[in-house]
């Protein structure tokens, strides 16, 4: 008697990728491979009920390739401007703290990546 709403995604190759990861508990955590740099992240730990769904982009609070806040999508804490650190690299990510919620050790977590440079084999100028 309930309602729900399903959203279902697949990988596009060099648009967006889909997975999972195991965390290490490293501030060195896993290199996760997407064929892209992400521009939009999103990661939630599958072990766990209590840990939110944690959105990272490439627009705010970026240095280099770390990025340092995040969007909340299930919290009321709407966003952070801090503390749960990763990379975006050119073909993928990379946790760099031991927070459980993106990185903790011997966990899996689930991720869905958008690219920064969505286009395959472009050759538009």
């Amino acid at each position: 008697g309930e309602n729900y709403v399903m959203y279902c995604f697949h990988s596009v190759e060099g648009f967006s990728k889909f997975g999972q990861y195991y965390g290490n508990g490293s501030t060195d955590g896993p290199f996760v491979s997407t064929g892209f740099k992400p521009a939009w992240l999103m990661i939630k730990s599958s072990g766990s009920s209590s840990n939110g769904w944690y959105i990272y982009d490439n627009k705010r609070l970026q240095f280099g390739t770390l990025v340092d806040g995040q969007l909340y999508a299930n919290l009321s804490a709407a966003e952070d401007d801090g503390n749960r650190d990763l990379d975006f690299l050119s073909v993928g990510f990379k946790p760099r703290l031991t927070d459980t919620n993106v990185n903790a050790s011997g966990s899996t977590f689930v991720y869905m990546a958008f690219a920064e440079q969505p286009f395959k084999l472009s050759n538009s100028r």
